[in-house]
């Protein structure tokens, strides 16, 4: 596959993964002379300390260049294929809304959407101010939904084994991830901030992601084949997640790391808006309807 604006096949995306790993590393070497210089006496000026960090702010700055291309490029057809779920879901962070939809392209992230599992109206417990603090996952009716192949594709990655942590649908909770967790698990590596995922090879370039699955829920392993409407796994909430829910996105390259997102579009679905319940029964017609309040 060539990767676009002029990249040879696999240059861009081995540039990329450098950038990235040498990112992660001047900051992990700016928290170790920080907690060296709380222990013991550094053998250099203190301002040198933040070297390493200066260093990882600037690859950042370059990361962000390497991506203005997408920006700037035509935005690509959208990848039809088959809903990864049955059932009824609300649809949220929707690249229907705006792109990108996660506000980075960062991890392929570009044309990603998030599903949670509601099977009845306000079923889903919402957004809390102060309490409950966090909730277990099983409160949320769409842990453990099954989640489908949403084309006759090959498995190339496939982990499970991140545990499923508790909600964090509460100020303080969300305060934290915004502050501490998400960062750190940045660091971590993709890995860490998708949590437990799956990645197929649909063909002709095209990759899917499915993240935050469920602990010990996969049913695939690399190598692979399936079939469009197969259970691959369940929903889950591991990596970087606030509650349990499905993350899909179509990428150009089976590494997060270096991936760019693809638009898609599912079949008799479309790409639901924010808030908006859609849902997908075996061997009916699917049907969409807007659903308001929802945190």
């Amino acid at each position: 596959m060539s990767e676009s604006n002029g990249e040879t096949p696999g240059h861009g995306a081995s540039g990329r993964k450098i950038m990235m790993v040498a990112y992660r590393l001047s900051w992990l070497v700016f928290v170790g002379l920080v907690i060296a210089g709380r222990i013991t006496a550094l053998p250099f000026a203190w301002w040198l300390t933040w070297v390493p960090a200066a260093a990882g702010m600037c690859l950042l700055v370059a990361l962000g260049r390497s991506t203005a291309r997408v920006r700037r490029a035509a935005r690509p057809p959208a990848v039809e294929c088959a809903p990864p779920v049955r059932g009824r879901w609300v649809a949220l962070n929707s690249p229907a809304d705006r792109v990108p939809s996660h506000g980075t392209h960062a991890y392929g992230q570009t044309y990603a959407i998030d599903i949670v599992g509601e099977p009845e109206p306000d079923t889903r417990p919402g957004f809390a101010r102060l309490w409950p603090v966090v909730r277990s996952s099983g409160a949320f009716p769409g842990f453990g939904a099954p989640v489908l192949a949403v084309a006759d594709a090959t498995v190339v990655h496939a982990s499970d084994g991140k545990r499923d942590h508790l909600s964090r649908t509460s100020l303080p909770a969300l305060a934290y991830v915004l502050l501490v967790e998400s960062w750190i698990r940045d660091l971590a590596g993709a890995g860490w901030v998708v949590g437990n995922h799956v990645v197929l090879d649909l063909g002709s370039g095209t990759y899917a992601l499915y993240a935050h699955l469920r602990q010990g829920s996969l049913d695939v392993r690399p190598g692979d084949q399936v079939t469009a409407g197969q259970p691959i796994a369940r929903c889950g909430n591991t990596g970087n997640s606030t509650e349990p829910h499905l993350h899909f996105q179509l990428m150009d390259h089976p590494d997060p790391d270096v991936a760019r997102g693809l638009p898609f579009r599912w079949h008799g679905v479309g790409v639901p808006v924010g808030k908006e319940a859609f849902t997908v029964e075996e061997g009916s017609p699917d049907t969409r309807q807007p659903v308001g309040g929802l945190g």
